[in-house]
């Protein structure tokens, strides 16, 4: 199982994830991006060609170490500072109030416990600051729901921990944030269990 999901899995997911529809979607969503970023669940660093000039400098977590020399190569190509630390999102090693957005592209399926990482990027995002996400989720379809529930054990399987039916709004809601904006759609060529899209940007709630 260790050489599947340290060797086999990433290489499969870099070479899907890199795919002409899931480039696009980054790219729309990361225009947005600008100032001091955070981006939780960096994976093999795919968002990093996307980023537009007004970033002044990248944060990047994640607690594992996927494809470490071709994630060096894509750093090396970044136009702005990138610093990458393997830790969870769960417990964040930045202070209170640091970020101007922080970024989280097909990641909130996998964290083990969402609600708590929400809430650490909801102490680290600055007042006026912004969470860009793009995620898979649950379906507000009953029928595709249900079987999403049925195959999930089998997804977080092959997919190192990755769940299809996580209702990502509510999660963002009860970690501390309010959403400003969200796009639901599906995914094309992608079946609808693990293609139903969250996407958009949350805010702090008022202190």
């Amino acid at each position: 199982m260790e050489l599947y999901s340290r060797h086999i899995f990433p290489r499969l997911m870099d070479w899907v994830m890199s795919g002409e529809a899931f480039q696009r979607l980054r790219a729309d969503l990361l225009q947005d991006a600008r100032g001091e970023v955070l981006e939780i669940g960096f994976g093999t660093g795919l968002n990093l060609a996307h980023y537009p000039a007004s970033v002044s400098n990248l944060s990047a977590v994640d607690p594992a170490d996927l494809l470490p020399h071709r994630v060096s190569e894509r750093i090396a190509t970044a136009s702005f500072p990138v610093r990458t630390a393997q830790v969870t999102a769960e417990a964040l090693p930045y202070p209170n109030r640091q970020f101007d957005r922080v970024v989280s592209t097909w990641t909130l399926c996998t964290i083990p416990d969402p609600v708590q990482a929400l809430r650490e990027v909801a102490r680290v995002l600055k007042p006026e600051g912004t969470l860009l996400f793009l995620e898979h989720g649950r379906s507000d379809d009953r029928t595709i729901a249900a079987w999403q529930d049925r195959l999930n054990p089998i997804q977080n399987a092959i997919g190192c921990g990755c769940h299809l039916n996580r209702p990502i709004d509510r999660l963002i809601t009860q970690g501390g944030l309010r959403i400003a904006h969200l796009d639901r759609f599906l995914l094309p060529d992608v079946p609808r269990i693990a293609g139903e899209m969250y996407r958009g940007r949350a805010t702090p709630f008022p202190a």
